[in-house]
């Protein structure tokens, strides 16, 4: 099976360790998880977990349609947050962003993520 490594995609923040953007493998697009990096201006610019849920899937479908795809090619979702309290706020945000299409999710409250960011998600899409 082949894979391709992903990287350097324009608008959409550099990796900030040693891994690709994404990996195309077997029919489907693992891409790894964005934070709210505003890809124009190298970091994070939105301080409220709204903005930077906007940003991050901003960056998602950037990601996806540099590869053909959209968020309707995503089959599973991961999102983290530093504080479950903001569950309500991201959620309804990511039903604006993905619509009537519910791939399968997962939420994790985490410690904390890279950057201060205040939320991380991570797609797998099918191609």
């Amino acid at each position: 099976m082949s894979m391709t490594l992903i990287n350097d995609v324009p608008l959409v923040p550099k990796a900030v360790g040693p891994y690709s953007q994404a990996v195309r493998c077997g029919g489907f697009l693992f891409c790894s998880g964005q934070i709210p990096i505003d890809p124009e201006l190298g970091k994070i610019e939105a301080l409220d977990v709204e903005g930077q849920a906007r940003q991050v899937l901003k960056n998602i479908r950037s990601l996806l349609e540099a590869q053909g795809l959209s968020l309707s090619h995503v089959v599973k979702s991961t999102v983290f947050l530093t504080n479950m309290a903001d569950f309500p706020k991201v959620n309804a945000i990511y039903q604006e962003a993905f619509g009537d299409h519910k791939p399968a999710r997962s939420t994790i409250a985490v410690a904390g993520l890279p950057l201060g960011a205040l939320v991380e998600i991570e797609v797998l899409a099918h191609c």
